[in-house]
């Protein structure tokens, strides 16, 4: 969930919970105040009513007869009120109403049901009227309900207007104040998806606050303990590959030196005995002809070894010598059933030494991948070489569908992926239309990434 409106949400839920308790303490507060209004109007009712009876008992001048509630209604009734008064030795009874005041019932039903229910309002308040000692009567004072609900209803809304717009006017403030905080977490995660890439040169900023400044803080150190084995790692990368290049020269010099010339010697011993025993012995000319053969066969043997191991014309001729002698290799073997076909971009001579043993050695390992599991028809070679930039594409249309695909043997994907790093390089594979595989290596043309 989204951190902002997951706090939006709670301050929301809060400020209902208490709105609710607000709102019901007062409603509670507004039906004891009718309340205690309706009980202060029969009180001072009632004292009206029982000086009316000192009066009348002194026999000080009185027109009107008991009781008599004109002074009530003129100066202290209030609209919707409606009072009674029962002698207590007849059943003489005398009730009059203020004139109700007009109420629009403009609040929920569901909300007077409520009320009602939980307040009952509308409740009379009872006075007994007595003068020394001795009860006339009594009296009773009955407020409006509905003048009591639609005050309650209005405090009501109006509190509930004040705590809208102030949760409202709240949740604004946090929501921009949460953004401005949260706002370095997306600084963060570009950065980890900048390293992600392999950027791992890239630095979060400093931030404002101490959490976020902590966070980026320990990023960046992870990220430059990153880079520094990423770096060592290269570096072993690289030396293992140039003990590897130089283990390739040194097998092949000494197979060229060594057993080159063995079997040459070989070779021309088994011709000086064929041409001997042709003369004193022909039973040896057939042993002398197997002898030749077998030797022709590993002389082809170590050619073929020699070229895989570092070609002749690689040191003399450069890359593109090799990558053309390679591809005819690879036609000449094929029997026609797969055609390799070379172009090249630009000058390989410019290449550094580094870059062009990758690029060849790559070159091999696709071809000899193709050979092994794409089941194509046709590859292509691609080199272009820019003052940026070395790059190597290798399409097929062989079997693969989909990525990712499965590496099966021979130093693969892996290998080629771990060259390309050496030389901060980049593999990017590809399935083609409508399938094959595209495999692209992108070298940058510096001698500082050697």
């Amino acid at each position: 969930m989204n951190l902002q409106l997951h706090l939006l949400y709670r301050i929301a839920m809060v400020a209902l919970l208490c709105l609710l308790v607000i709102a019901s303490y007062s409603l509670y507060q507004s039906h004891r105040q009718a309340e205690q209004a309706t009980k202060q109007m029969a009180e001072g009712l009632g004292r009206q009513l029982e000086s009316q009876l000192m009066l009348i008992e002194a026999g000080i001048g009185r027109t009107n007869p008991f009781p008599d509630f004109e002074l009530w209604k003129q100066n202290g009734s209030q609209p919707g009120i409606c009072v009674a008064y029962a002698a207590a030795v007849s059943a003489a009874s005398h009730s009059v109403c203020n004139g109700a005041k007009t109420v629009d019932a403009d609040w929920p039903a569901g909300f007077e049901t409520i009320y009602r229910r939980i307040f009952n309002p509308g409740r009379p308040a009872l006075r007994s009227i007595m003068l020394r000692g001795r009860v006339y009567g009594s009296l009773t004072v009955t407020p409006s309900a509905e003048l009591e609900i639609a005050e309650a209803w209005n405090k009501t809304r109006n509190l509930m207007t004040l705590s809208t717009v102030t949760v409202s006017a709240v949740c604004l403030l946090v929501y921009l104040s949460i953004s401005r905080a949260l706002k370095p977490a997306q600084t963060i995660v570009a950065g980890l998806e900048d390293m992600e890439t392999g950027r791992l040169a890239y630095r979060l900023p400093p931030f404002e606050l101490n959490e976020w400044q902590r966070i980026g803080s320990a990023i960046n150190q992870l990220a430059a303990s990153q880079q520094q084995l990423l770096e060592e790692r290269q570096k072993l990368v690289v030396k293992s590959i140039n003990v590897q290049e130089e283990e390739r020269r040194y097998l092949a010099r000494e197979l060229h030196d060594e057993f080159g010339q063995c079997l040459a010697a070989i070779n021309a011993v088994a011709a000086s005995i064929k041409q001997t025993a042709a003369q004193q012995c022909p039973d040896l000319v057939d042993e002398a002809d197997h002898i030749s053969r077998i030797t022709a066969h590993m002389l082809g043997s170590v050619r073929d070894l020699l070229g895989r191991l570092r070609p002749a014309e690689f040191d003399e001729l450069g890359l593109a010598a090799s990558l053309n002698s390679l591809v005819a290799g690879w036609n000449g073997r094929g029997g026609g059933k797969t055609r390799y076909r070379l172009s090249i971009d630009g000058n390989c001579a410019a290449l550094p030494e580094a870059q062009a043993v990758t690029l060849f050695r790559i070159t091999q390992e696709c071809l000899t991948n193709i050979s092994k599991h794409a089941a194509a028809s046709g590859v292509g070679i691609g080199v272009t070489i820019s003052p940026e930039a070395a790059v190597l594409t290798v399409k097929d249309d062989g079997i693969a569908t989909e990525l990712p695909f499965t590496d099966t043997g021979g130093i693969g994907l892996l290998g080629i992926r771990e060259r390309a790093a050496a030389l901060h390089g980049r593999l990017n594979l590809a399935i083609a239309e409508p399938h094959g595989l595209i495999v692209e290596v992108r070298l940058p043309m510096t001698e500082a990434s050697i």
